[in-house]
């Protein structure tokens, strides 16, 4: 006999990457069984969260208060990664080579997953190229069918633009994440990104 509520939590719980049914609902017990000031202390950080953390209107990536990548000065204004998502971004952060600018999409074009060209930040990236002194665009999305389809789709539309287009070598697996790959992986396909025009 499954309690409502431990069922509700269950499922919602479940929804998030990474933890299944099994898993949902020995966390939906693990919190019940918890005192009261330590549920209200996770409810807490969740609800601060979703208030405090948004997203830059120019990069894409996830900010409190100023932007960690467009408020330094000290990056590179000739390049520009263009990542899938802000976790990507904090994969070439962790490298300390890279010190260029990032655009984040925000997800990447799936037809099975009925992600167009409107769910991610394409225009965004058309506007901030025309206004800006940017020499490279490298396409970083990941290996895989979509991350490809993305990729080939903004070369497309970079083509007229008076910009070096270049892609990560295929030093990473496909199918892989930019997440998911050591430093020395991702160093390596970044050395060897190829021209696409």
């Amino acid at each position: 006999m499954e309690l409502k509520s431990i069922e509700e939590l269950t499922d919602n719980l479940n929804l998030l990457p990474g933890i299944g049914r099994r898993s949902a609902e020995r966390i939906a017990y693990q919190l019940l069984e918890m005192d009261e000031e330590k549920v209200a202390k996770i409810i807490n950080s969740i609800a601060q969260l979703k208030e405090n953390v948004k997203i830059c209107p120019i990069c894409g990536a996830y900010m409190e208060q100023n932007c960690p990548f467009c408020q330094d000065e000290n990056r590179d204004k000739n390049i520009l990664i263009v990542v899938t998502s802000f976790k990507d971004a904090l994969a070439f952060e962790k490298l300390g080579s890279y010190h260029g600018q990032y655009h984040i999409l925000g997800g990447n074009l799936s037809a099975t997953r009925g992600i167009g060209v409107k769910d991610i930040r394409v225009d965004s990236l058309l506007k901030r190229l025309k206004d800006s002194s940017i020499q490279e665009v490298c396409l970083a999305t990941d290996p895989t069918i979509d991350g490809e389809t993305t990729a080939l789709y903004i070369a497309k539309l970079l083509e007229s633009y008076p910009i070096h287009v270049s892609r990560l070598a295929y030093g990473l697996p496909m199918g892989g994440h930019l997440t998911y790959a050591d430093e020395l992986t991702l160093l390596r396909s970044f050395e060897g990104r190829k021209s696409l025009k």
